[in-house]
C-alpha cells in the first residue's frame, strides 16, 4: 500500500462515523445509505490530492459528503416525507419517550429539502455559522437566515402534529 493509500485509509477510519451520519440522514433506506457512502468515498479518494489544508480536514469531508448526498437526492428527485429508514435498528426500541422524540425529529429533518437537511446536520454537530458557510459555500448571513427559516418550518411541523 502506498503512503497516499495509507493516509486515506486512516482518514476514512477516523471519520467513518461522520461520513455514515451524513449519508444516513439523507437516505431513505439502507441501500441508499450504502450507495451514498460508496459514492462519497469515491469522491473523497478522487479529490484527496486536491485537499490543500486551507481548512480543517473535517470541514472538507463534510463538504464532499454533503455535496454527494445533495446531488444524489436531486438526481433521484426524492424528497421523502415519511420515515423510511428502519430506525428500530438504530434505536432498538420505540418504547421510551426519548426514542419516540428522536424518531420524530429524524422524520421531520428528513422531510426537509436536502440542502436544508445538511444545514441542520451541521448545526447539530455544533459547528459555527462560519464553518457551516465554508462547508456549503454560502455566507454566514445566509446560514443564519436559512437556519431561522428551517427552525420555523420544523416548529410548524410540530404544531401541526400537536393540533
Amino acid at each position: 500500500m502506498t503512503a497516499k493509500e495509507k493516509e486515506f485509509t486512516r482518514l476514512v477510519k477516523q471519520h467513518k462515523q461522520t461520513i455514515y451520519s451524513i449519508c444516513f440522514m439523507h437516505a431513505t433506506n439502507k441501500d441508499e445509505t450504502q450507495d451514498m457512502m460508496q459514492e462519497a468515498l469515491i469522491q473523497l479518494w478522487r479529490y484527496f490530492d486536491t485537499f490543500r489544508g486551507e481548512s480543517n480536514i473535517r470541514t472538507w469531508i463534510w463538504r464532499v459528503c454533503s455535496n454527494v448526498c445533495i446531488s444524489y437526492c436531486r438526481k433521484e428527485n426524492k424528497q421523502a416525507s415519511t420515515l423510511h429508514l428502519e430506525l428500530a435498528d438504530v434505536l432498538d426500541s420505540m418504547e421510551s419517550e426519548e426514542n419516540k422524540q428522536i424518531a420524530m425529529l429524524h422524520e421531520r429533518i428528513h422531510s426537509l429539502l436536502p440542502f436544508d437537511r445538511t444545514i441542520v446536520l451541521l448545526w447539530m454537530e455544533c459547528l459555527s455559522y462560519d464553518e457551516i458557510g465554508q462547508i456549503l459555500g454560502i455566507t454566514t448571513k445566509n446560514v443564519s437566515v436559512r437556519l431561522l427559516r428551517i427552525k420555523e418550518q420544523l416548529r410548524k411541523m410540530s404544531n401541526k402534529e400537536n393540533d
